[in-house]
């Protein structure tokens, strides 16, 4: 007699399906940004369930725009040119030669191969930067410093590190409309056709604020944003960030993180979530699943 018990991996999966149905009702037709770096994008097959993921969201009519990072590669390539490196309290000296290299190395190499990891996944991936179309108009990143002898405060010149100063949209809504996922390196124009680095994390809000997005990712290589005990914040609003400054709980890289989150919300964003892009199909878990996946960032919530 032939068994016809369902089979238990078959069932799980039909359930999985189930849950994600009114997230997938919800966010149909929206835009998600994302900001993919860090471990995950030096990683084969971290980088292909990347790209089945963006495809998926294609897919299921979500509008993924992808904005990607590259510090280490460049890093790499400035050596292997015999580029000397300058910091000035860790951040970079972007000369004019540094730009040339940033650009070869962000829209050239990374770029295309994500735009390869996309295709290879069945999407369809354009290539580009914040200069093509002239999408995003950048300005010059303005820094301080303060001598700690004197306690006298002045202005470092970091050369041509640049921040969003005008996004463009209609570059964007063109490709993603054509049924394409636009692929964005961190490179802008200046005033003077000047060539601009941007944090990649900056770009992606940026961007994430202009198309009213109604997710902006930050893949990182932790799990999002710890308490005081190691422990997983999953929620969090402006005011809270704040007083979890306050106390130092958040320190280092992840203050930058969270300023871009807020910035973006601020702007229009639904909400930003910090996300370990070293978990397989992170992105999906925090989308489509009740659990989440990382810490999420919303809009301040009403006092009690």
């Amino acid at each position: 007699m032939t068994d016809h018990t369902p089979d238990p991996a078959m069932l799980a999966k039909a359930e999985t399906l189930t849950e994600a149905l009114p997230y997938l009702q919800r966010y149909a037709g929206e835009t998600f940004v994302v900001k993919y770096g860090g471990h995950a994008m030096g990683d084969p097959e971290l980088a292909r369930d990347f790209a089945e993921d963006v495809v998926l969201l294609k897919a299921v009519g979500i509008n993924p725009v992808v904005v990607h990072g590259g510090g280490p590669q460049i890093g790499a390539m400035l050596k292997q040119l015999g580029v000397e490196s300058e910091f000035i309290d860790g951040l970079r000296v972007t000369s004019a030669e540094t730009a040339r290299v940033a650009e070869m190395v962000l829209s050239g190499a990374i770029n295309k191969e994500i735009v390869a990891w996309i295709d290879q996944a069945g999407g369809r991936a354009v290539g580009i930067s914040g200069k093509d179309g002239g999408f995003v108009r950048a300005a010059k990143v303005e820094r301080t410093t303060r001598d700690p002898d004197s306690n006298i405060e002045r202005a470092v010149d970091l050369g041509f590190v640049g921040r969003p100063e005008r996004i463009d949209r209609s570059v964007i809504d063109t490709v993603s409309a054509a049924g394409m996922i636009p692929v964005i390196a961190p490179i802008g124009v200046g005033p003077g056709g000047e060539t601009f680095n941007i944090n990649a994390d900056t770009m992606a809000g940026a961007i994430a604020g202009a198309l009213r997005a109604a997710r902006l990712f930050l893949l990182t290589d932790v799990a999002g944003v710890l308490d005081s005990r190691g422990d997983l914040l999953t929620d969090l609003d402006p005011p809270a960030i704040a007083r979890l400054r306050a106390a130092g709980t958040i320190t280092g890289g992840m203050i930058p993180k969270l300023e871009t989150c807020v910035s973006a919300v601020e702007a229009g964003v639904d909400a930003a979530v910090i996300l370990d892009g070293r978990v397989p199909h992170a992105m999906l878990l925090e989308i489509f699943t009740r659990r989440g996946a990382g810490t999420l960032v919303g809009k301040s919530m009403p006092s009690t």
